[in-house]
């Protein structure tokens, strides 16, 4: 295991593939770790070198003393970036990790040659949704929580089976006190004017069952962006990398390929 100390968090992360090889950078979504991307990465050519970590205060990265806002989550990120000597990267990002990604290719657009935003968008949700959750949180836990997390993240098909038990307990596990500072950042962001600045070569992609960013609301951000395509992956709700994996790996290497990345 690997961590970055950096300004103000230090982070869990992982390398695979080459390290001599174009960086391909994960930030995974709110409640999960980067074993988001597990099967995922073992799809993708090996001669990549294939980043990921745990956003702070998730998975074993540290939890400072919250809100955070996505402005905080992204200068980790490019601090990140900084610390494992990655110069330019293709940044894939889901949910938050999208909006992370957003920010991040405003901010420091010659770091990041290619953008992948899934399952995301400009702005998710309305701020007293944000906040009815970190009041329920509070009173009853993540817990109390998890039924409905697992209805927007996953298919109907998908639930009938114990695969997505892991990633319940996973979300369960999350730190309270880093769930609700994430929320706090989601809440606060609107990166609609930020985003409709942005030139990278960029992906969108959804899952058509995905109940916390639908289609359309995935499709509204990449139209935002000039040299952006979108593809929706069916049969998958918010985290189509575990639902379908083979098809998101896919997607990803076809379209890395394509810019001249592999």
């Amino acid at each position: 295991m690997r961590v970055a100390r950096l300004q103000n968090a230090m982070l869990h992360w992982r390398e695979d593939g080459s390290p001599d090889g174009p960086a391909v950078v994960f930030a995974n979504s709110l409640g999960t770790d980067l074993r988001l991307w597990d099967a995922v990465i073992a799809r993708l050519p090996q001669n990549l070198r294939l980043i990921r970590y745990d956003k702070r205060g998730h998975g074993l990265s540290s939890c400072p003393e919250g809100p955070y806002s996505i402005d905080d989550l992204a200068e980790d990120a490019l601090e990140l970036l900084d610390y494992a000597g990655v110069s330019s990267c293709v940044f894939v990002g889901l949910s938050i990790g999208g909006m992370i990604g957003q920010t991040l290719a405003a901010r420091a657009p010659d770091r990041i040659s290619t953008l992948v935003l899934s399952n995301t968008a400009a702005k998710m949700g309305e701020t007293q949704m944000w906040l009815n959750r970190i009041q329920a949180i509070e009173t009853g836990g993540i817990a109390a929580l998890s039924d409905a997390v697992m209805a927007r993240w996953f298919a109907p098909a998908f639930l009938e089976t114990d695969a997505h038990i892991p990633w319940r307990h996973m979300l369960e596990r999350t730190p309270e006190a880093g769930y609700i500072a994430s929320c706090h950042a989601i809440a606060n962001a609107d990166l609609h004017a930020l985003t409709k600045t942005l030139l990278q070569p960029t992906l969108g992609i959804a899952g058509r069952y995905d109940g916390a960013s639908p289609p359309a609301l995935v499709e509204a951000t990449i139209d935002l962006i000039e040299n952006a395509r979108f593809n929706v992956i069916e049969d998958s709700g918010h985290l189509p990398c575990v639902e379908a994996p083979g098809a998101y790996a896919g997607m990803l290497t076809d379209f890395i390929k394509e810019l001249g990345h592999v």
